[in-house]
C-alpha cells in the first residue's frame, strides 16, 4: 500500500472546523485503554491543531508536518468516555495544563487530583469528556514563566501577585478552541466540573448547552492551602464540594 493510500485510510478521522481566524483541525477518535485507580477504562481520544490558513487542505497540513516542529509547541486534546455524541447527560471538564501537578504529583497545587478526580467521576458518570488544554500552564504564562513566578511565591507574594509582578495579567487562558471541538462533537447538554467561575462563563456566553456545575475540591494540604484560598478570595473560585478548613 502507498503513503497516499494509507493517508487516505485516516481521511475520515480528521475533521476540519472552521472559524473566522482559520481551522481547526480535529483528529481521532483514537483507542486509548487508560490505567485508573489500578483498572484499565477505555476511552477515545481526539486531539486538535489550530491553523490560521482555513483553505489549508489535509494533504497541505500533512506536507508541512515534517518542518513544523510542533513538538517544540503545545497541542491540546480530549479523553471521551462512553456515547459522549448523543448520551441524554454528560460531564465534562475543562482541564488546563499543570506539567508539576499532572506529571510530577507536585502538591503545590490541586491540579493533579482535579485531573484523575475528574476521569475517575466521568467514567462513574457513565459518559463524559476532559479537555486537556496545553496552552494553558501557569494561567495561560508558560512553563519557563510558571517556574520564575514558583520562585517569586516562595519569597512570599501568593500566585496571582507572582503572575502580575512578572508582568502578566493573572489569568490569560482562553477557552476558545476547545469550545469549538466542543460543539462539534456534542450539542446536547453537558454539566462542567469546575470550581472556576470564568471557565463556566466562556462556556455559557459561546452558547454551549451547559446544564450546570460540579465542584471539585480535595487533596487539600499544608502545602497548597494557601494557593487554594487565593484562587477563592482573588479569582472567585466557588465553593462546594470538599470544604477547605
Amino acid at each position: 500500500m502507498t503513503k497516499s493510500n494509507k493517508i487516505d485510510l485516516i481521511k475520515e478521522k480528521v475533521t476540519i472546523v472552521p472559524h473566522d481566524n482559520g481551522a481547526t483541525y480535529l483528529v481521532g477518535p483514537i483507542r486509548l485503554p487508560v490505567q485508573l485507580e489500578g483498572n484499565t477504562v477505555h476511552f477515545k481520544w481526539y486531539c486538535w491543531l489550530d491553523v490560521e490558513q482555513s483553505s489549508n487542505s489535509l494533504e497541505e497540513i500533512l506536507e508541512k508536518l515534517p518542518e513544523s516542529n510542533l513538538a517544540s509547541q503545545q497541542q491540546s486534546s480530549v479523553l471521551v468516555y462512553g456515547d459522549f455524541n448523543e448520551s441524554e447527560d454528560a460531564l465534562i471538564r475543562m482541564h488546563s495544563i499543570c506539567h508539576t501537578g499532572d506529571i510530577f504529583g507536585s502538591k503545590r497545587c490541586d491540579c493533579g487530583y482535579q485531573l484523575k478526580q475528574s476521569m475517575k467521576i466521568i467514567v462513574e458518570h457513565g459518559s463524559g469528556a476532559v479537555f486537556y488544554l496545553a496552552n494553558h500552564e501557569g494561567r495561560g504564562i508558560g512553563l519557563f514563566s510558571k517556574a520564575l513566578a514558583y520562585l517569586l511565591q516562595e519569597e512570599g507574594l501568593d500566585t496571582v501577585e507572582a503572575n502580575e509582578e512578572l508582568g502578566f495579567a493573572d489569568d490569560t487562558r482562553s477557552y476558545d478552541e476547545a469550545i469549538r471541538v466542543l460543539k462539534n462533537l456534542r450539542t446536547k447538554p453537558v454539566t462542567v466540573i469546575t470550581n472556576n467561575p470564568k471557565k463556566l462563563s466562556a462556556l455559557q456566553n459561546s452558547g454551549a448547552n451547559v446544564l450546570g456545575r460540579v465542584p471539585l475540591w480535595g487533596d487539600i494540604s499544608g502545602y497548597n492551602k494557601h494557593y487554594l484560598e487565593t484562587k477563592m478570595e482573588k479569582a472567585g473560585h466557588l465553593k462546594g464540594g470538599y470544604p477547605i478548613e
